[in-house]
């Protein structure tokens, strides 16, 4: 059974979400701008177990982050023998954190309406290095916290991060490995197409891995899987990491592996009709064309999240019937 929803609170003292009834569950939505559940529905998100083990994906979508109609969207595709520990962790901490740091920067007034237009570009481009800086800092943060926890080996362990944070019109999204964000903007002839808004950061990118193998770091792909480049130790075998950036597996992180996030704006359209934040689970079956696609089908805030994860374990099921299937988790946003 997929997972879909989970209601938390948030402490003003300590700037931490705290669940309500966290238990095992996967994913968080909530929504600050009226938790008696009379706001309108914006988005959705949806999680679903592999067959590998256990669920190590975790996703958050808080409504009325920062401001009235700000949201925060999170996809954390945890890994190794604790990724699910990991994955939890930063998604309860990681929003908090970040508006923390937001809150300790200095504020930025807007522009009067009849200034030129160049003053309101140095606006959003001060507004977008703001959080830049924010998201910069606290991604730092959060690796030393995971590092710092008691009893937990995350030296092979950590997680991917892609977050997505709306201010008004300014989105800003912030990636660390290969989860991925894409939009469904609509063209000139009104048709809904994907724009990728993400890189997918593995060793198979040669910046990537320049800096890797620049840290001493080694890339190269098993011989039973020769499409997948994975980072190694200098002179061992292990741990074989597939992505080129993560929150823990500090075994790497003196290698090449870093936890600073790739971080862009954009400036949100009347074309911009939604936004997907995924694990690789939903990526590596489907298209962003396709994605896109099953959205626009189900014309659904609410249901949508839960029909990507459906059509990528058909998916699943049809391309790779004897491998095991990878955890799918999906956040979709309506821009409008």
């Amino acid at each position: 059974m997929g997972i879909c929803g989970l209601v938390s609170c948030i402490s003003s003292t300590s700037f931490e979400i705290q669940p309500v009834d966290f238990g095992n569950e996967n994913v968080v939505n909530y929504d600050d701008n009226n938790i008696n559940g009379n706001q309108q529905v914006i988005g959705s998100v949806f999680s679903q177990q592999g067959n590998k083990g256990i669920n190590q994906d975790s996703a958050i979508l808080y409504q009325g982050y920062g401001v009235e109609n700000g949201v925060f969207g999170g996809v954390f595709d945890g890994h190794g023998k604790n990724g699910q520990v990991v994955s939890k962790f930063v998604m309860n901490k990681l929003p908090s954190l970040l508006l923390k740091y937001i809150l300790s920067l200095p504020k930025i007034t807007s522009p009067k309406q009849n200034v030129k237009l160049v003053d309101e570009e140095s606006v959003k481009n001060k507004n977008f290095n703001k959080w830049k800086e924010a998201c910069l800092s606290s991604f730092k943060v959060m690796d030393k916290d995971i590092k710092s926890l008691e009893k937990l080996d995350c030296s092979c362990s950590g997680t991917t991060a892609v977050v997505a944070i709306r201010q008004d019109d300014d989105l800003i999204i912030a990636n660390l490995g290969d989860s991925r964000a894409i939009l469904g903007r609509k063209t000139e002839e009104g048709v809904i197409e994907a724009v990728q808004l993400t890189t997918d950061l593995k060793p198979s990118l040669p910046s990537e891995a320049e800096r890797i193998r620049n840290c001493d770091g080694r890339v190269l792909a098993l011989k039973e899987e020769p499409h997948i480049q994975r980072v190694w130790l200098p002179h061992e075998d292990v741990p074989g990491l597939a992505m080129s950036r993560a929150f823990g597996d500090f075994m790497l992180k003196n290698y090449g592996i870093i936890s600073k996030p790739d971080v862009s704006y954009h400036h949100i359209s009347p074309n911009d009709q939604f936004l997907v934040l995924a694990t690789d689970g939903v990526w590596d079956v489907l298209s962003n064309d396709q994605v896109v696609s099953i959205v626009c089908a189900t014309n659904n805030a609410a249901a949508a999240a839960e029909a990507v994860v459906q059509a990528s374990l058909d998916a699943w099921k049809q391309k790779f019937p004897n491998s095991k299937r990878d955890d799918s988790t999906v956040i979709c946003l309506f821009l409008q």
